[in-house]
C-alpha cells in the first residue's frame, strides 16, 4: 500500500466522483482508477460501488476511511517534521 493510493481513496470518498478526485489530485482518470484497484487488491475487498452518478463507499470502505485519514495525517506529520529539521 502506498501514500498515493490512500490519497486517492480519501479524495474519492470525500468528493464522491473519481473524475473530480482525479482533477483535484492532478491525476488522470485511469491513474486514479488504477490506484484504487491496487488498494482493493492489497486489502482483498471492494472499497467503492460505481455507477453513472459517481461512487459510494462499501461497508469495507466506510470501515477503513478513518484509518486511511489517520495514515495520511501521520505521513503529513513526518513530512512536516523533516521539512522543519
Amino acid at each position: 500500500m502506498h501514500e498515493r493510493e490512500f490519497r486517492a481513496f480519501v479524495s474519492i470518498a470525500e468528493i464522491g466522483r473519481m473524475d473530480e478526485a482525479a482533477k483535484t489530485l492532478d491525476y488522470s482518470q485511469p491513474a486514479i482508477s488504477y490506484q484504487i484497484k491496487c488498494l482493493e487488491q492489497a486489502l482483498g475487498v471492494r472499497l467503492f460501488t460505481r455507477d453513472s452518478t459517481g461512487t459510494q463507499l462499501t461497508k469495507a470502505g466506510r470501515a477503513i476511511l478513518p484509518s486511511a485519514r489517520a495514515v495520511l495525517a501521520l505521513i503529513d506529520d513526518m513530512k512536516d517534521a523533516c521539512a522543519a529539521a
